[in-house]
């Protein structure tokens, strides 16, 4: 068995003192219109990475709220090194630029009203290429391994996901864990069913009450009123079903398998949050959509994102890579180009769950040592925000 003990990576040390992987010059729009400027500006400083998204308009209340911690976290994420942000109005940009700016990296606003596009994005483009110049020169050091934040979510799940990959992930953070990382799982629909194991799972009682009452509120709030049938036939997916998985409650058993043996969350978080009780395992409230709960994890400060899948799902993220894990021996056979970790040999048991969880760990040192994942060399950069009602 691998000994995680004094792991090292070579990473970026960042001002507030978390260590990052990458390190991307984000052009972040505060709202959907000024994209194009964004877009823009990307396109005139090589090297640079606008994130385009949908909304940011007429949002108020908790979804506003949202909506900020997004997007400041997107910026605030220790994969990025400096941050360009435009918006079209300046008391909404400068609430993004306020937030970024308290991490200590380099963050500069603009807005288009009474400048126009043109002045923006010439404005913009000189100061993203200065950004990109000074971070193109920042140096790796060498961090522990344990400085990591490293995040989970499974996708097309089937019959082998609960059996190899999603188990995978469990042994990775039995064994990380006690060194010291930051992990984090969510999906709260996914775990109907299998929702009073997972409030056993809670390393206290207001842990575990926190969790059955965000779980609650999902069931009473969003599922039972709009539902059509059970979850509004999403739970499980077609595909779900086709890879042999009949039932959410048999999604959700295998889901949980991701938290492994012996390890327990101590804490249960809003989307896109932060931890702040110290190291150890977090349930986050997140859609069980992909790309929306990978965006608000990768906003909650996780660098490293580890992703078992069945049927095959091909979402990466912007600015955190993810890491495909499969046990699906027909997956790497057809969908081979998307997986990083191949983890058939558990079901044809040449490969242990042990041998299975040294074989991520390895991916997670050379991924933040410079690894491109599958994702990331195939351009899969899918940033989806999570909107909680309608707009004004």
């Amino acid at each position: 068995m691998l000994d995680a003990t004094n792991m090292t990576v070579n990473a970026w040390r960042r001002e507030n003192g978390r260590v990052g992987v990458r390190n991307h010059v984000l052009i972040l729009p505060v709202d959907d219109i000024s994209n194009a400027a964004c877009e823009a500006v990307a396109n005139n400083v090589k090297g640079t990475m606008a994130i385009p998204h949908a909304y940011g308009r007429l949002q108020f209340g908790e979804d506003l709220d949202l909506h900020f911690r997004t997007i400041i976290g997107t910026g605030a994420n220790p994969n990025v090194a400096a941050v360009i942000v435009i918006g079209i109005e300046p008391e909404w940009t400068k609430v993004i630029v306020d937030g970024i700016a308290k991490t200590g990296k380099p963050v500069e606003g603009f807005s288009i009203e009474q400048k126009g596009d043109f002045e923006t994005i010439r404005q913009a483009s000189w100061k993203a290429k200065e950004f990109l110049h000074w971070s193109t020169e920042l140096q790796k050091e060498v961090c522990p391994m344990s400085d990591l934040w490293v995040s989970t979510k499974c996708g097309e799940s089937d019959t082998t996901t609960g059996l190899s990959s999603c188990p995978t992930v469990g042994n990775m953070y039995d064994k990380l864990l006690p060194e010291g990382i930051y992990g984090c799982f969510g999906e709260t629909s996914e775990i109907t069913g299998a929702e009073h194991i997972c409030v056993k799972r809670a390393t206290t009682p207001e842990a575990g009450e926190k969790f059955m009452k965000i779980f609650q509120a999902y069931q009473d709030e969003v599922i039972e009123p709009f539902k059509t049938s059970d979850l509004s036939d999403s739970q499980p997916t077609k595909g779900n079903i086709l890879g042999g998985l009949s039932t959410i409650e048999e999604k959700a058993l295998g889901n949980l398998e991701k938290i492994g043996r012996s390890s327990t969350y101590i804490d249960a978080i809003g989307p896109a949050e932060s931890p702040d009780k110290g190291p150890g395992l977090y349930f986050m409230d997140t859609s069980s959509a992909a790309a929306e709960c990978v965006t608000l994890m990768a906003a909650g400060g996780y660098v490293i994102h580890t992703f078992p899948t069945g049927q095959g799902n091909v979402v990466g993220n912007p600015i955190v890579p993810v890491i495909k894990i499969s046990g699906n021996p027909r997956t790497l056979r057809t969908m081979s180009e998307h997986i990083d970790v191949d983890v058939t040999g558990v079901l044809s048991r040449t490969m242990t769950i042990s041998d299975a969880g040294d074989a991520l760990i390895e991916m997670i040192r050379r991924t933040a040592n410079g690894r491109a994942t599958a994702a990331e060399a195939l351009g899969h950069r899918e940033f989806s925000m999570t909107k909680l009602y309608r707009s004004a």
